[in-house]
């Protein structure tokens, strides 16, 4: 795709300018830095394809001088996460990175898998009648059960490894390295209450996964210990190929032997909640993850802190209306409201808890696109990036910063 496309979009032109007028001099956070870019924490939802609205609501954020600490998502938004954090250093700006990226990929390439799976997927996704739909799944059984899913992902792989040697990332250690570079005079404004150290200003990533072997919410990289015996040295691309594994459309990711040494029981225990029986066969002995999506589709609460008011808001972006009513009336209905009902039950329930987030959340509508289709026009996604850029437009606008606090700290009186 050609990246004028959108750079010279006249419909995003005008929506930067007019966001530009409407939020000058607007307060979003009291973390700021000497530059004036002011500092908030970022969660986004997993969707597939969608995510390129992610980018252009990223984009439209960083105009106005937004800058982001906390980073954290799912499938998806794992992705748009890594390459925040991994594209520079936290007061830098991303959005044209991310925009050439996404330029330069065919995103056809992600469907690595064989000549049988590559035709299953199209004929899928091009809305194959049933006789042919079955012929050809017919065909992939073999793919289900020897790889437990059509394609291997390793395309994919080799994208995100691509994109993070190119940065100089080759290890977790090195993504740790550049998100701990403080921006020049970050922190607090006039009036509220400094940082008790300077820890708590560094940039935090938190990509979400689901480990099926040992049915755990995994949270890269804090929870990268439990799996690999040198966690520092882990290529940060593992922790997105883990967390976009979407079932049965790519393999699980395995990670085996799992570290065994006298720190492990505690580990298993403090991270995971996972009470180890003597027993040496009951010990985890691999990781199989899934699609973080699975277990928490958006994970809106990694960043929360209920003892106190925020210094900084975490805004969080969802890839469509959540449509809770399903209609149910066969078999095939019931098992996805199953699916449906497994990967938002935790984000709802957490929204349900704190409505005060519900002046944190923006949604993106991208109505009339489907997640899995990996061979979008151009036209499709630079429409899907105007609808994020557009929705980050609409947030922005209507966001009080000073309103939300108010409600933060009418919550916690109640609470005292």
């Amino acid at each position: 795709m050609d990246i004028e496309l959108i750079t010279k979009n006249e419909k995003l032109a005008e929506i930067v300018r007019i966001t530009r007028e409407d939020c000058e001099n607007k307060s979003f956070s009291d973390v700021v830095d000497a530059s004036g870019h002011q500092y908030i924490d970022l969660v986004m939802e997993g969707g597939g394809m969608l995510g390129i609205a992610l980018v252009g609501y990223v984009y439209v954020l960083e105009q106005i001088g937004i800058r982001f600490l906390g980073i954290a998502g799912t499938s998806a938004g794992s992705i748009t996460a890594l390459l925040l954090a991994a594209l520079g250093t936290p007061d830098q700006a991303k959005g044209e990175k991310l925009l050439q990226l996404m330029a330069e990929k065919d995103f056809k390439e992600f469907v690595d898998g064989d000549s049988d799976a590559r035709d299953f997927v199209e004929s899928w996704l091009d809305g194959a009648g049933k006789i042919k739909l079955a012929f050809k799944a017919a065909q992939v059984i073999d793919n289900f059960q020897e790889d437990m899913g059509l394609n291997p992902g390793l395309n994919f792989l080799e994208w995100i490894r691509t994109i993070l040697r190119n940065e100089n990332i080759s290890t977790s250690r090195d993504l740790q390295q550049r998100m701990r570079t403080l921006p020049q005079g970050i922190g607090v404004r006039e009036g509220i209450e400094p940082f008790a150290t300077s820890d708590e200003l560094f940039a935090r990533l938190a990509i979400i996964a689901a480990d099926v072997a040992t049915e755990t919410k995994v949270e890269f990289p804090r929870m990268a210990p439990l799996y690999w015996e040198d966690p520092e040295n882990v290529d940060p691309a593992l922790f997105v190929r883990a967390s976009m594994s979407i079932p049965f459309f790519f393999h699980p990711m395995e990670v085996k032997p799992l570290p065994r040494d006298s720190n492990c029981v505690t580990m298993w225990k403090e991270f995971a909640g996972l009470i180890c029986r003597e027993e040496e066969d009951y010990f985890p002995n691999r990781g199989l993850f899934i699609d973080g999506g699975i277990i928490s589709n958006f994970p809106i609460n990694v960043f929360h802190d209920s003892t106190r008011v925020p210094r900084l808001p975490t805004f969080g972006v969802k890839l469509q209306l959540d449509e809770r009513l399903q209609k149910i009336s066969g078999p095939v209905d019931l098992a996805l409201a199953i699916f449906n009902s497994a990967r938002h039950a935790l984000d709802y329930d957490f929204i349900t808890n704190n409505p005060d987030y519900r002046k944190l959340v923006q949604w993106i509508p991208a109505k009339g696109f489907n997640w899995l289709n990996f061979s979008m026009t151009d036209e499709e996604k630079v429409n899907l990036f105007l609808e994020g850029a557009f929705s980050a437009q609409k947030f922005l606008r209507e966001f009080d910063w000073q309103n939300y606090k108010r409600i933060r700290r009418e919550l916690l009186s109640g609470l005292q």
